[in-house]
């Protein structure tokens, strides 16, 4: 990996900036080294293809999700520390909303199976970083059915966000509490929490 000059973090803003313009699939990556004024050669130093700068772009979601949590984070009841972490990740990626679909359209697309495959496993480390950043620690059954059903939920999430054209994101907001709230409620009935016992 390239010593990091800030070379790299403006490749992939000049392409998300460019894919906002022209779409995410008529970009190429010698467009955005010209805008850079940069060999083509400097940019694959970088990023051995786009779907690598795409990769870094979603990768910054991550970091905004697990960058300190606010004082009292972890005294909140486990549907609100989720919903917080979920959507401090979509936030992150809320300035390049439309483009961020492009990109989750481009990576599932059928004639590029190496993508899919990286697509599920990019799905299933984002649910563990949720699960840690949210403070689960649940083990057992418990832990399996929770990756579950917030694999599902973040999958569906996503997909209402993109649709989502409220200001703020208030409906994805919204809709997510709700979720969480009928998740939380069916968790309880299943594995309900005895008295002095914590909640996590």
């Amino acid at each position: 990996m390239p010593a990091r000059s800030g070379l790299d973090r403006k490749i992939v803003d000049a392409a998300l900036e460019m894919a906002d313009e022209i779409g995410w699939g008529a970009l190429r990556l010698r467009q955005v080294a010209d805008r850079l004024e940069i060999p083509l050669a400097r940019l694959r130093v970088f990023y051995r293809d786009k779907d690598a700068v795409a990769d870094a772009w979603l990768a910054r979601a991550d970091a905004a999700m697990l960058a300190a949590p606010p004082a009292g984070f972890a005294d909140l009841p486990p549907p609100e520390r989720l919903h917080r972490m979920m959507m401090v990740w979509l936030d992150a990626l809320a300035p390049h909303r439309r483009v961020t679909g492009e990109i989750l359209a481009e990576k599932m697309w059928p004639f590029h199976p190496h993508h899919n495959l990286a697509l599920v496993f990019w799905v299933s480390r984002t649910v563990q970083w949720i699960r840690e950043a949210a403070l689960l620690d649940k083990t057992g059954r418990r832990r399996q059915v929770e990756e579950i059903g917030l694999t599902a939920l973040f999958v569906a999430t996503v997909r209402f966000w993109l649709r989502d054209e409220s200001e703020g994101q208030t409906q994805t907001r919204e809709w997510l509490a709700r979720r969480l709230r009928d998740a939380d409620r069916v968790m309880g009935l299943i594995w309900p929490v005895r008295h002095g016992e914590a909640e996590a």
